[in-house]
């Protein structure tokens, strides 16, 4: 990993019964980079863990939801000068393992951006549940003639370019669209394997109703509203 300061961003929305876990997992295996919680309006015991545990964090008033809180995390590490920021989930299912790999990865084949992928070397499984994941897969070769086999994984990587515009653009959330407008523009994307764990307990951002209405707003997006964005 070299001289290079990582952060791993940390978005928790009601996660009191998984971010202690999230932490250690991040002590204990990634011990050399930073990380910050981000309490995205908790209504439960998170803010109270990380106040008792003395964990970094950062509290929301009230819930902006996924990008919100994402982009408050890449603030702090675009204002605190960090070489990369990683998006770690604070449900359990990311592993710091695999995060100093990644930063290689990104390192050797100067790549502005490396997503953490349950597809890169693996088959992806024909199920309801993949079924929106092919689809963003193949909106995304549509329009970038390059593949992504995980494009709606949550762990990805981001370099030192890609800071800032996360931080302060609003219509750059931590989705496969603005993943898919970055390729079109000419930014390196990487997939590397990783295994991601099941959620033990709390709450996700997404429901069923949530992921059928976002599988359709991303394909959407990659497909039309793309187009119109002015490049930064």
């Amino acid at each position: 990993m070299g001289n290079s300061r990582v952060l791993a961003v940390i978005p928790a929305y009601n996660e009191q019964d998984n971010i202690v876990s999230t932490i250690e997992d991040l002590r204990n295996n990634a011990p050399g980079i930073d990380y910050v919680v981000i309490n995205d309006g908790s209504r439960d015991l998170t803010l109270d863990i990380c106040k008792e545990r003395g964990y970094n964090y950062v509290s929301l008033p009230v819930n902006l939801g996924l990008a919100g809180a994402f982009q408050t995390g890449m603030r702090y590490a675009s204002e605190h000068g960090y070489d990369y920021a990683i998006q770690f989930d604070a449900d359990g299912q990311h592993s710091a393992a695999y995060i100093d790999d990644m930063v290689a990865l990104a390192e050797s084949r100067e790549a502005n951006i490396v997503i953490g992928s349950r597809f890169a070397t693996t088959k992806k499984p024909v199920s309801a549940r993949m079924a929106g994941s092919v689809l963003i897969s193949a909106m995304i070769f549509i329009t970038t003639r390059k593949r992504i086999q995980d494009p709606t994984s949550g762990m990805r990587l981001f370099d030192k370019k890609m800071i800032p515009l996360f931080a302060n653009e609003l219509d750059f959330g931590p989705e496969p669209d603005t993943i898919s407008l970055l390729m079109r523009w000419g930014y390196k994307v990487e997939e590397m394997q990783v295994e991601m764990r099941e959620r033990i307990a709390g709450e996700s951002y997404l429901n069923f109703t949530k992921s059928v209405a976002y599988m359709l707003r991303m394909s959407i997006s990659i497909l039309l509203v793309q187009w119109f964005r002015r490049r930064k």
